[in-house]
Order: structure tokens, then C-alpha cells, then sequence
């Protein structure tokens, strides 16, 4: 194997496993937006809670349903779109064409198309942590506020 064949082997192997990373940090952070939304609502919804609180409260809870939107978008399938190349184009062709493919090294194409992917999960990603940092201090405040008694 020479030098390109093992660099193009290393970096098809680097792209998967970067996709696998994060769709494993985005399952995690989902769970935990949806765990933060359970959890505010089951103190909520009983609580007689001051005007500035049900807004500010209101705006966190937008903010983690935006962040839950985003990391469900990030973790939707993407078969390469129009051009796919690998495993989706594969379901497209018949065995014979499947080996013509496979005769190819298009590993360069491949981390190119898993490239783009993974640069659009993890841009997902860093987007909904964001919008949960803010949504959770807007939480926050809004349970300080509650707890103060609202805005004089």
C-alpha cells in the first residue's frame, strides 16, 4: 500500500468516525433538551408564576425547542442529495454496476461528500448547544425571578 492509498484509507476512516462522534454527541444533547423541557414544564404547570417569569421562562422554552429542532435536522439522513456517492448510490445500481463502482477508487469523492456532512452536523450542533446555553440561563432567570416574587 502506498503513501496516497494508506493517507485516503486514514482520512475516509477520520470522516466516518467524526460523523459518528457527532451524531453521538447531538443524540445526547437532544436528550438532554428534552429532559430540561420535561422538567420545566413539570414544575410549571402547577406553579402560579409571576408575569416576567411565564416570558422570560417562555423564552427559554422557545430557545430549547429551537436547539431540539436543530439537532433533529442535524441527525436527519443525508444521502448525499443528487449525486450521492457510496452506500446510497449503491441501492440505486444493479450487482454487476455495484462492482464496476467498487472497481474505482473513489475514496477522494467519498471524503469529500462525508466531509460536507460532517462540517453541516457539527455546525447543527454548535448552533442547538448555543441556543441551550441560552434557553437554560433563561430558565434560570426565570426561576430566580420566580422565586424573588416577579419585578416590582
Amino acid at each position: 500500500m502506498n503513501s496516497t492509498d494508506s493517507n485516503l484509507t486514514a482520512a475516509h476512516t477520520e470522516v466516518k468516525a467524526e460523523i459518528a462522534r457527532t451524531d453521538t454527541k447531538t443524540s445526547l444533547l437532544l436528550a438532554f433538551v428534552g429532559a430540561l423541557l420535561a422538567g420545566t414544564w413539570t414544575v410549571a404547570k402547577d406553579a402560579a408564576l409571576p408575569l416576567p417569569a411565564l416570558v422570560v421562562g417562555g423564552l427559554g422554552v422557545g430557545l430549547l425547542l429551537a436547539a431540539a429542532a436543530l439537532l433533529l435536522s442535524s441527525v436527519r439522513p443525508n444521502l448525499g442529495g443528487a449525486r450521492p456517492v457510496g452506500f446510497p448510490l449503491w441501492a440505486m445500481l444493479s450487482a454487476e454496476e455495484i462492482t464496476d463502482q467498487l472497481a474505482e477508487d473513489c475514496r477522494a469523492q467519498h471524503i469529500a461528500e462525508l466531509s460536507r456532512i460532517a462540517v453541516a452536523k457539527f455546525t447543527g450542533l454548535k448552533r442547538a448547544v448555543d441556543l441551550t446555553r441560552a434557553g437554560g440561563g433563561l430558565l434560570i432567570i426565570a426561576a430566580l425571578i420566580a422565586i424573588g416574587g416577579g419585578l416590582a
